[in-house]
């Protein structure tokens, strides 16, 4: 299994569409959840609803700007090695003011996909589309360059 578990809802259609056309590929191989918690102006509250959504036994990675940075291939690597770890791995997508030290402390792996800033759901959309690359090359399908 995998969650997806983020802050705040998708408003924009567009975006609604890319998320849906890439979990859709995705659940060709694996079970993907995505748990929109509420955005709250409070890191802390936020924390509280991350956590609560985690179980003890997941593989958690956190997507942070410090976090480290990898290639295509060395992101399918890490999806391989965590479902070997732990059947459930939960991606974290905190609000536009970061996540709380005790969310990253819970993570496993702190991930960054860019220095640059993106928009919320754009960002889930990448996201989403990099965890479906990823299925392509551990399974040696032709979709990656």
């Amino acid at each position: 299994m995998i969650n997806i578990v983020c802050s705040g809802k998708i408003k924009e259609k567009y975006l609604e569409s890319l998320i849906d056309d890439y979990r859709q590929r995705i659940e060709k191989y694996h079970r993907i959840n995505i748990i929109e918690i509420k955005d709250e102006n409070d890191t802390t509250k936020e924390a509280e609803n991350i956590i609560k959504n985690i179980n003890s036994k997941d593989y958690v990675i956190a997507c942070d700007l410090n976090g480290r940075k990898m290639n295509s291939k060395e992101f399918a690597r890490l999806i391989d090695k965590a479902f070997t770890q732990a059947g459930t791995i939960d991606f974290v997508i905190g609000s536009s003011d970061g996540l709380a030290d005790k969310v990253k402390e819970r993570a496993n792996v702190l991930l960054s996909f860019s220095d640059l800033t993106m928009p919320h759901g754009l960002f889930r959309g990448v996201l989403l589309e990099q965890i479906y690359r990823s299925f392509k090359i551990n399974n040696n399908e032709t979709y990656h360059k």
